[in-house]
């Protein structure tokens, strides 16, 4: 996250706990033009997440709760859009904590500073030792430091979802980290969109 997205999200992460949900991390993204966007990530803790999910009635009542307490503590100059969203099934991931949630799924990754000639990776996520993430790349062991982490998501694998098929129409293998192409007759490919709960709609803030 940003400075400021840091800055926000400590702000609001008690609001959001004493809602009973998690706040799992904030993307501030400033315009040139104005018209900023504020976009909050929710999901309900991790020891209920077997037995609830978040709703639209959870995303629509931060949202009215957490821009109260923007406008009064007014930590953004100007106008812009707030949106209160679940994380979806390719969620995306904020801080050391998140990834080691998710060790041995694999993950995108964009770094705010190169790093051995790379800005963009995607791996299996193979351990977290603090603030080092060691991620699986070309056979090989890649580590990044999360404070180096620009924007990262999980890659969910679609086929063990059962939602897309094992094979593209060149008979690739298209699951996350796997490119062999096997022999025989393939089926061809279907897209699948991601759906994901948000907030009712866009609020305007001062």
């Amino acid at each position: 996250m940003t400075d400021k997205a840091d800055e926000i999200s400590a702000l609001l992460s008690p609001t959001v706990a004493s809602m009973g949900l998690e706040l799992l991390g904030i993307e501030y993204l400033p315009s040139p033009g104005g018209g900023a966007v504020l976009r909050l990530y929710i999901d309900v803790p991790a020891s209920e997440q077997a037995v609830r999910h978040v709703g639209i009635e959870d995303c629509e009542s931060v949202s009215r709760e957490v821009s109260a307490q923007l406008d009064v503590a007014d930590p953004i100059t100007g106008n812009y859009t707030l949106e209160v969203s679940s994380p979806g099934l390719d969620r995306p991931l904020f801080g050391a904590a998140q990834f080691a949630r998710f060790v041995g799924e694999c993950a995108k990754v964009t770094l705010k500073l190169p790093q051995d000639g790379r800005r963009r990776l995607q791996g299996e996520i193979l351990r977290v030792d603090g603030n080092a993430i060691v991620f699986g790349l070309d056979g090989s062991e890649f580590e990044i430091d999360a404070g180096n982490v620009d924007k990262a998501k999980l890659v969910p694998d679609w086929v063990a979802l059962g939602l897309a098929p094992a094979q593209d129409k060149s008979g690739r293998d298209v699951r996350p980290g796997k490119r062999k192409k096997p022999a025989g007759k393939t089926p061809a490919a279907k897209n699948h969109p991601t759906n994901k709960t948000a907030a009712g709609g866009p609020l305007d803030a001062e």
